[in-house]
């Protein structure tokens, strides 16, 4: 016998988790223009940039791996909500991540990242 129960991602994830205060205070607005430019011919299997950019970030935030990145992405519901993934969604291989920052570019990724710690300054963090 199965036990079926509609569960929503966003209740899995702790009302004062990290990832959610980060959401609360990073508008991806200009990441977001930057990669709408991008993503014409976007070959990365369904995922946009933008989803991508915050894998990423996560990446840098957490010292990970593309390899401990795309099992923590799996595995983790936290990261799933901070990238905007689906619980049941396909998440991205390791393959994925390489590709998406050579697409990217180290000079725009900077650019974004640089436009994050402004907003994290913004409200007295760093």
């Amino acid at each position: 016998m199965y036990q079926y129960e509609m569960i929503c991602l966003d209740e899995l994830v702790s009302p004062d988790h990290n990832y959610r205060k980060f959401l609360s205070i990073w508008s991806f607005k200009f990441a977001a223009k930057q990669f709408k430019k991008l993503d014409k011919g976007n070959p990365f299997k369904g995922y946009g940039l933008l989803k991508l950019f915050k894998c990423l970030l996560l990446q840098f935030m957490e010292n990970l791996s593309d390899k401990e990145l795309e099992a923590f992405i799996q595995e983790n519901n936290a990261a799933k909500f901070f990238c905007g993934f689906e619980l049941k969604d396909k998440t991205p291989d390791h393959t994925v991540f390489c590709k998406a920052r050579s697409r990217i570019g180290t000079s725009l990724l900077s650019k974004i990242f640089t436009d994050l710690r402004r907003q994290l300054k913004s409200v007295g963090l760093e």
